[in-house]
């Protein structure tokens, strides 16, 4: 980055996690704030100096002192946008810096003048979500940096490594797009043998596709299966899981060993509503009418009894 910017080009730093901080932590006791309706721990934000639950948009003050131990050690631990656009205001004193995510461009013309500037070279370095991956074409750009590129590799997620490589081709293909230069792409990642960066290193679109296509075709998912996802929604954690039993135990007397849970999805609690997934793979020449016909035929039944009225179920057919 220093050896670009000398030679008057810009660089660009990505990292798809906006906010300051990840996670708001007591050195003392470990304590770490979570949003009081969703199962997930509070982002910190420093513009604006308070924890924000990137799910329902709940906000809190940072506190002073641990709300367990009472100690004044709380800390902030990672890192997102906010901190790597001020790790790179210090590293680089004579750089103007822009950030590009959610945040910083929540106003109507944030994004565009965001753009503007930086295309107009009156800043040298934009640190930005995946925003700064598509669409963009910025002429002066000769290095581009990833920053922990396993946070979007090891999402458990069977098309996450199809979205991974989709995104950091994307995000690769912002540098040396000026004919005159080409362009260098660093990658941070502590798992330098996964496929997905070989593959990347490479710009092996064909081999990655013919790589994921045997995944998909060993573990029986899309394109050689349908999927469809059904999600059950209840307030009360422990009605759920009888519930979400009962309605999967009902699934496989119908549909067999293509039924696959409930289980918890990754993020088990959001806006006071407790989740359960089950998932249902069905052949490729399979009647989706018929099908449709047997899962309202069994969701019916289960919303006839007056236990599961509170009970929220909705589908997602081929979840993208």
């Amino acid at each position: 980055m220093r050896e670009a910017l000398k030679n008057g080009h810009q660089a660009i730093l990505f990292h798809n996690r906006r906010g300051f901080a990840p996670v708001v932590v007591c050195r003392q006791c470990a304590y770490v704030p979570k949003c009081p309706y969703c199962d997930v721990s509070m982002t910190y934000h420093r513009s604006t100096n308070d924890m924000v639950c990137h799910y329902c948009g709940t906000r809190m003050p940072l506190p002073d002192v641990c709300p367990n131990c009472h100690e004044p050690a709380i800390t902030t631990f990672g890192y997102g946008t906010e901190r790597v656009e001020e790790a790179a205001e210090t590293c680089f004193e004579n750089a103007r810096v822009l950030r590009m995510d959610l945040d910083s461009t929540r106003n109507k013309d944030g994004y565009e003048n965001i753009i503007t500037e930086f295309s107009e070279g009156k800043a040298q370095i934009l640190v930005g979500t995946q925003m700064v991956t598509k669409g963009l074409d910025f002429g002066g750009v000769s290095v581009v940096g990833v920053l922990n590129a396993d946070q979007a590799i090891n999402l458990p997620d069977f098309r996450s490594a199809e979205r991974a490589f989709n995104m950091l081709e994307q995000v690769a293909g912002r540098a040396g797009r000026r004919g005159d230069s080409s362009g260098l792409v660093v990658v941070q990642t502590s798992q330098p043998q996964h496929p997905v960066i070989g593959f990347l290193l490479g710009h092996d679109y064909e081999g990655f596709f013919q790589h994921e296509l045997e995944e998909r075709r060993r573990y029986n998912y899309p394109p050689f299966t349908r999927v469809i996802d059904i999600y059950l929604k209840h307030r009360n954690r422990e009605a759920l899981s009888h519930m979400a039993g009962a309605y999967g135990s009902r699934l496989r007397q119908l549909f067999g060993n293509r039924v696959f849970g409930p289980e918890e999805p990754f993020v088990s609690r959001i806006q006071n509503f407790y989740i359960r997934k089950i998932m249902l793979k069905v052949e490729l020449d399979a009647s989706m009418s018929k099908l449709k016909n047997i899962l309202r035929q069994t969701h019916e039944s289960f919303m006839s009894d007056p236990s599961m009225r509170q009970l929220v179920v909705y589908y997602d057919v081929d979840p993208v």
